[in-house]
């Protein structure tokens, strides 16, 4: 008989219905009931066996974590909490489990226990659901890009040049790193290494991407980025996934018009298509935020949340104006920030992009025209010398999620600016012929995946949305 998904069966009308089931023993109680999941949905399926009729040996291996296919009638259940549920006649072990040894007991585990056990965490209700949230989002994605007509494009995981500036890179060799070749002046002789240059894993698509969009128009890339920051806070992966547009053709207002469709967008695709595991989701957030105190706590459930950025235009605000509202701010002159804001040209920190999207609007804010010195060197200058037309997308509980900006398409600015930030230009002489063949205004932004899936998921540890972070001294599984 053909196997049925639980969510199927929990929406059946039950009519003496013959089906099979596959899935993980829950729970098994009373030698009669068993809690089943197949991870289609949160909501198990209780399947009733006959202890009189069944081995006895077969009873015992119906064991917490343990596989089994099952094959019944279906029919309406009489007792509560299911409406429906499966009277087995014929039962099969597929995979044992020892009950004692098995990690995941029917309890209630912390997030920093299941951490460490990643490879089984997805077979608890609270992973099951954010999965399939992250699932649906990456889906959603797609399906906005492509009914756009962007093209996506694949961009290169190792790559010699550093799209940031930042220098944090992970560096990719095929030597002997405890003895490479070295040259007659002592140094790493990169030449015989394998691409014949020092390389490393991506920081970003983003120049990569610009390239395509000069063919294209409008491009996209959606894949693993690497940063060798060494952070261990909740905010920060080694290993992340971004969503990288360019549109040629664009400036900073079609960009900010683009990253906040794209927001609304996926979230709604989420509310329609997780709805069971984003209520679920919400409620495990009102059961945590319980244990803070009162003006710790969010001031909406997680779908209320999630339903207000759908329903409210995001703010537009410059630079300027988010430092002088937080100057003038009670919270600077109490000096309840950690970084106190007196000067123009700071840069942001989490705390002040939290207050001004929390506390000041209460809704999500596009910051624009930045400081160049406290930006990349791609970023389009304004003609006041100072900014750059750059913009942050900044959203209650994560601070900035998207960053992004209208690219500097004039090749002097942009060879005047590289100079200026030591960024040599032979090596990036490829991208530097964009502006040299047929430059276009053009823009682009990043999304970062998992801040996004935080947000949709109410979960409060970057490390909690990602099947197996990759964190300073971890790198399990």
């Amino acid at each position: 008989m053909k196997r049925t998904r639980i969510k199927e069966i929990l929406q059946t009308t039950p009519t003496n219905q013959e089906m099979n089931v596959k899935g993980w023993v829950k729970t098994f109680r009373n030698n009669q009931f068993i809690a089943l999941n197949d991870g289609s949905c949160n909501a198990n399926l209780q399947v009733v066996v006959d202890f009189n009729s069944t081995p006895e040996e077969i009873l015992k291996r119906i064991t917490t974590g343990a596989c089994i296919s099952a094959s019944g009638t279906l029919i309406a259940s009489q007792g509560k909490g299911q409406t429906v549920e499966l009277v087995c006649k014929n039962l099969e072990i597929l995979g044992d489990s020892d009950a004692e040894k098995f990690p995941l007991q029917p309890k209630k585990h912390s997030l920093e226990f299941l951490r460490e056990i990643a490879h089984l965490r997805f077979r608890t209700n609270t992973f099951g659901a954010v999965f399939r949230v992250r699932n649906a989002l990456a889906f959603a994605v797609h399906k906005f890009f492509q009914e756009r007509d962007f093209v996506y494009i694949h961009t290169p995981i190792i790559t010699s040049s550093d799209a940031e500036g930042a220098g944090e890179m992970f560096h990719v060799t095929n030597f002997d790193i405890a003895n490479p070749p070295k040259t007659e002046n002592g140094e790493v002789d990169f030449k015989q290494d394998f691409f014949g240059k020092p390389t490393n894993l991506t920081v970003s698509g983003q120049l990569e991407g610009e390239l395509a969009a000069m063919a294209f128009s409008d491009i996209y890339t959606f894949g693993p980025t690497f940063r060798a920051e060494n952070s261990n806070t909740a905010r920060h992966l080694a290993e992340f996934w971004m969503i990288e547009p360019e549109m040629a053709f664009y400036d900073l207002n079609d960009n900010m018009d683009l990253a906040e469709a794209l927001l609304k967008y996926v979230i709604a695709y989420a509310l329609e298509k997780c709805g069971d595991d984003i209520e679920f989701l919400s409620q495990r957030l009102l059961e945590e935020e319980k244990q803070k105190p009162q003006n710790e706590r969010s001031e909406m459930t997680l779908v209320e949340k999630l339903k207000f950025c759908l329903e409210n235009n995001f703010e537009r605000i410059t630079y300027t104006q988010a430092i002088d509202i937080l100057k003038d701010s009670n919270h600077n002159k109490k000096k309840k920030f950690q970084y106190l804001v007196n000067e123009w040209g700071v840069d942001l920190q989490s705390e002040h992009e939290r207050y001004l999207v929390e506390k000041h609007f209460k809704k999500p804010v596009i910051l624009t025209d930045y400081p160049k010195n406290i930006k990349a060197f791609y970023m389009r200058q304004n003609d006041d010398g100072k900014t750059v037309r750059a913009m942050d997308i900044l959203f209650p509980g994560i601070g900035e999620i998207v960053g992004g900006s209208q690219r500097e398409e004039r090749l002097e600015k942009l060879e005047t600016r590289m100079k200026e930030m030591n960024i040599p230009a032979e090596e990036l002489w490829w991208y530097l012929d964009t502006r040299r063949f047929g430059a276009c205004p053009h823009a682009g932004f990043g999304l970062g995946f998992e801040r996004l899936v935080l947000f949709v998921t109410g979960m409060t540890n970057i490390r909690d949305v990602i099947p197996f972070p990759r964190t300073p001294k971890n790198c399990e599984f």
